[in-house]
């Protein structure tokens, strides 16, 4: 009987710290904190292309972006690791959405796409908004990037926008050893979403990670500015 009180009382204090835990794991400590870095302001909105007539808007959410053009189901592995590894992640998360441009030809396609990425699991915060083909041209000038869109309009490459219509990522995205190397620097502006471990360990396992502390710090008067990413790069 003493042995069967013992049992439940571990299951039920693992039950009870492992989302504590969790959530230390999730949101970093203020001292080991470094904002993800603006490296692009005013990127254009939804609501100034002309074609778009939906309400999704970026501003005030902190948005993936992506763009699936005239034939979205070509990027069905793109967009499965996304949902996966992202947005399933990430959707509990206040003003957290994920954002898929699309050409207006293209409806059926979408509606078939919709329905593969829902077999497991309904799309919410995921938006897909079909617009014409200058207007992907145009949001897509407004990036900071090296990546071209395809003949299709569309891209492996996904981007974070925040609720100030920022594009944010890495000034510096070298590795410690890069550093000793003295590789020069080089940014990291889009994230490769046919890349699993780039989505995973630089997207989803730091960069969002931290945005996502940026702004619950704001929320909480705790955040500072005038700390950077590339800044502590630099001291390592």
């Amino acid at each position: 009987m003493e042995n069967k009180k013992i049992k439940k009382g571990i299951v039920l204090g693992a039950l009870f710290f492992l989302p504590v835990i969790f959530l230390l794991f999730l949101y970093p400590s203020t001292n080991n904190y470094n904002p993800l870095e603006v490296v692009k302001t005013n990127v254009l909105d939804i609501t100034n292309l002309t074609s778009a007539k939906t309400e999704v808007k970026l501003k005030d959410y902190i948005t993936v972006l992506g763009f699936l053009g005239k034939d979205p189901e070509a990027k069905v592995v793109e967009t499965s690791n996304l949902k996966e590894l992202i947005y399933d992640k990430f959707q509990g998360f206040k003003k957290f959405q994920v954002v898929m441009l699309v050409s207006k030809e293209a409806e059926e396609a979408t509606e078939r796409l919709k329905k593969e990425l829902t077999k497991y699991g309904q799309l919410k915060y995921w938006k897909f908004v079909m617009v014409e083909d200058t207007d992907t041209r145009k949001l897509f000038n407004s990036l900071r990037t090296t990546e071209v869109l395809d003949f299709n309009l569309a891209s492996s490459k996904v981007y974070i926008i925040d609720k100030e219509l920022n594009q944010r990522g890495r000034l510096d995205d070298r590795t410690k050893k890069e550093i000793e190397q003295k590789v020069q620097a080089f940014p990291l502006t889009a994230y490769n979403s046919a890349e699993v471990s780039e989505l995973k360990n630089k997207m989803g396992a730091d960069d969002l990670r931290v945005l996502f502390t940026e702004y619950r710090q704001k929320r909480k008067g705790e955040f500072n500015s005038t700390t950077r990413r590339a800044d502590d790069l630099k001291g390592e």
